[in-house]
């Protein structure tokens, strides 16, 4: 006879207690929106992502449980951006074009590393592509929307987003049990930290006041005193460095 799987009911909100977290969270779908759009191209309305968001806080607070240890918060941003980021793969925002410019741009970034034993410069990036400066900095702001697939997923790795089989957070003791995966996300966390301490001052400036302090682009112009759009270029040539340095790191 087959040993019967031992269970607990799982706390169960009320219909009261659901709705006052939807309510609450609105403003973090909004903000998740927010950053996830300054990315994208116009022809992406934010109210479909809005609308993904929505759907996404509304599955997290139907699946949450509160007895996990997991604030909802957290869990919830890990499911709005998964509904976010599903909407934009089933939309293929991003045109062949775009795609095709962007692995020519990583792909030299990538090479010059190599050769180089260092994070290339602009000057070095653009000769190798033989691009104007004007012309490069159309690209990086052609390619920006590119790098949606930037920090923040190569992040996810993060014990805070894991959820299990069942789309709920696991608890963050349970996470232990798998040593080797807990030295695996240990160790892509130092290996980013070290890509990121390569990284030129103002690529390093820009994604530290954009992704520890949260701060907008905008925001990050009046730091820097340049445009906002300066700010975008220098973001997607900041993203494209990491990502590249990473995926070479791991290779090693």
């Amino acid at each position: 006879m087959a040993a019967e799987r031992c269970t607990h009911a799982a706390p169960v909100l009320s219909e009261e207690q659901r709705e006052r977290l939807i309510l609450e969270h609105v403003g973090l779908v909004r903000y998740i929106v927010g950053r996830v759009s300054v990315r994208l191209p116009e022809s992406v309305e934010q109210e479909d992502l809005e609308s993904a968001g929505i759907i996404g806080l509304i599955k997290a607070t139907d699946r949450f449980e509160p007895g996990r240890g997991v604030k909802f918060a957290t869990y919830a941003s890990s499911v709005i951006r998964g509904e976010i980021m599903e909407l934009l793969r089933s939309r293929d925002w991003a045109p062949r074009s775009v795609r095709r410019r962007y692995r020519e741009l990583e792909g030299t970034v990538a090479e010059l590393q190599r050769q180089l034993g260092r994070q290339p410069n602009e000057e070095e990036i653009r000769d190798s592509l033989q691009l104007s400066a004007s012309d490069y900095h159309e690209l990086l702001s052609a390619t920006a929307s590119m790098a949606v697939n930037s920090l923040e997923e190569l992040m996810e790795g993060d014990e805070s987003a894991q959820i299990d089989e069942d789309g709920l957070p696991i608890e963050p003791s349970s996470l232990s049990e798998d040593p080797a995966e807990v030295v695996d996300q240990q160790a892509l966390k130092e290996l980013i930290a070290r890509a990121v301490d390569d990284l030129p001052d103002r690529d390093r400036i820009v994604i530290g006041l954009y992704y520890q302090d949260e701060l907008t682009l905008r925001e990050i112009g009046e730091v820097l005193d340049v445009t906002e759009s300066r700010v975008c270029q220098i973001h997607t040539q900041a993203i494209t460095r990491l990502r590249t340095k990473v995926e070479m790191m791991l290779d090693e």
